[in-house]
């Protein structure tokens, strides 16, 4: 595996060439590119950046790149990530508490693009951003006038539907094999989708073979679910992706369009095999690839200085625990049904028998209400003896209370500020808890969601005509928070209405 060496992207940026065509503020971008990749930690830029030639280097050469950018919220999961980079907005104030959690209102557990109220189109599932609860700036450029068509496409529906906002044209995702979405949109698929769909072309990948995988060898439900986790799936993505923007001629009218792609093939093999294997390495290198396809084709279409691109992810992920205590590295296994039976334990010892946990949440548990009053006692009384004997578990770091959190009592580290950002007074769960660096629930592979640096640190980089980013290497605290505002003042629109981050003010020319 090639390295990158240590002054590698510093080297890029100064022997970048930007002879690109002055704009004059009038003209703008015509088309933005909102990029995320699926798990993308940072350090694969400079673990793979060496062998990188095609999309990611031209971002890396051409851009304004963020070495240290971060969130700053946890859970760090996928539907989280996916609302905050164009809203600008954390669970706190988005809605958006996780990839599912239970709400109390409606008495069931629900993902964030759960909605029974529209119609699927091709799928088994009514999804939608209805949950979202602030805008985005899809939603903004629309309302100023100043915006055209709005396109979210993923691998994943929340990846497709929350970038996008509530007013976009269209949000669309893979499923068995074809692209498909719902009423919020539209009332029937378009034809032109039904189109694509028409030429099957997932079917083209049975058989295929890459690192270490063979794929089933005819096409149906085993090749579709076995596509997810390799470059194939994000072939499709990027080919449909392709497909809105020459169906829709975006970037080609005098308002600005928006397409937001994320590329989620990496999150599922990251989950089976962790960052640090030959099969990742490919993995970063057909996302450079599909990059420098994304962007040459935009800028054909649009028009060279007329395309605005930022890339992110959504998270990044933690190491192997095995492969860390090879090396004699923190970090290993817990037990959470362990830790769930000591905390009934405890609360049926003080206050009898009862059904005292409702629901887990991503990173704890939602407290039974009605269990509480049939015992007389409070939801605090609950609250302090579960986290009191979570807190003499082995591994856990923290624990914070929802009474806790609501008063803002916990508001020290960054760790503290990054558990208050991610709680959602109505969705969250009543008891957080975090454990210590490099311990996971999960019985194999890994995963993320912590507020630890190997979840939070992702790429962030800005791309496009001088007029608009000035490229280099910044080592100043970023928050992907930041992306919205900075867009704004890009765009000349007003910020999203959930934003809580700065403008990049150093980036703008």
């Amino acid at each position: 595996m090639k390295r990158f060496c240590t002054g590698l992207i510093l080297a890029l940026v100064a022997t970048t060439s930007l002879a690109q065509p002055p704009l004059t503020p009038a003209q703008g971008p015509t088309l933005v590119l909102s990029v995320m990749v699926d798990q993308l930690r940072y350090d694969y830029l400079t673990r793979h950046g060496a062998a990188f030639d095609a999309g990611l280097k031209r971002l890396l050469q051409e851009g304004a790149v963020f070495t240290n950018a971060n969130y700053e919220h946890t859970p760090t999961v996928t539907a989280v990530g996916h609302s905050t980079m164009l809203s600008g907005a954390s669970p706190s104030v988005s809605g958006i508490a996780g990839n599912s959690w239970y709400s109390r209102s409606e008495g069931a557990s629900i993902q964030s693009i759960t909605d029974t109220d529209v119609t699927p189109l091709g799928t088994a599932n009514g999804a939608s951003p209805k949950r979202l609860l602030v805008t985005t700036i899809g939603d903004e450029l629309k309302a100023s006038g100043k915006g055209g068509k709005v396109y979210g496409v993923s691998l994943k529906d929340r990846s497709a539907i929350l970038p996008a906002g509530r007013s976009a044209d269209g949000a669309f995702w893979l499923d068995s094999g074809n692209f498909v979405s719902s009423s919020w949109y539209f009332p029937a698929m378009p034809e032109w989708v039904t189109a694509f769909n028409a030429e099957k072309r997932a079917d083209r990948f049975a058989g295929a073979e890459l690192v270490g995988r063979t794929m089933p060898a005819e096409p149906g439900q085993e090749l579709y679910r076995a596509l997810d986790s390799t470059p194939f799936a994000d072939q499709l993505v990027l080919e449909f992706a392709l497909h809105v923007l020459r169906t829709e001629a975006l970037g080609r009218g005098k308002q600005t369009d928006l397409l937001a792609v994320s590329f989620s093939a990496m999150d599922y093999l990251g989950h089976a095999t962790g960052p640090d294997t030959l099969q990742m390495h490919e993995m970063v290198l057909s996302i450079d690839d599909k990059i420098g396809e994304l962007l040459k084709a935009a800028e054909r279409q649009a028009g060279r200085g007329k395309v605005l691109l930022v890339l992110t992810a959504d998270h990044g992920v933690a190491p192997v625990p095995e492969e860390n205590m090879e090396k004699q590295l923190p970090g290993g296994r817990y037990n959470a049904e362990a830790e769930r039976t000591a905390v009934l334990d405890a609360l049926t010892a003080a206050f009898g028998t009862g059904e005292y946990l409702l629901a887990n949440s991503e990173l704890g548990y939602y407290l039974n209400y009605a269990a509480a009053d049939a015992a007389t006692v409070s939801r605090e009384q609950i609250e302090n003896v579960a986290a009191e004997v979570l807190r003499r578990q082995p591994q856990v770091a923290r624990v914070y209370t929802r009474t806790e959190l609501e008063r803002g009592l916990a508001s020290g580290d960054r760790i503290d500020q990054r558990v208050l950002n991610g709680f959602n007074r109505v969705e969250s769960g009543d008891l957080v808890v975090i454990h210590e660096p490099g311990w996971l629930a999960v019985g194999r592979g890994t995963t993320h969601g912590s507020p630890y640096s190997y979840d939070t640190h992702v790429p962030l980089i800005f791309w496009g005509p001088r007029t608009l980013v000035k490229a280099g290497v910044y080592h100043e605290d970023a928050a992907i928070n930041d992306i919205a505002p900075t867009l704004s003042v890009m765009l000349g629109i007003a910020q999203p209405s959930g934003a809580t981050g700065r403008v990049l003010d150093e980036i703008l020319p």
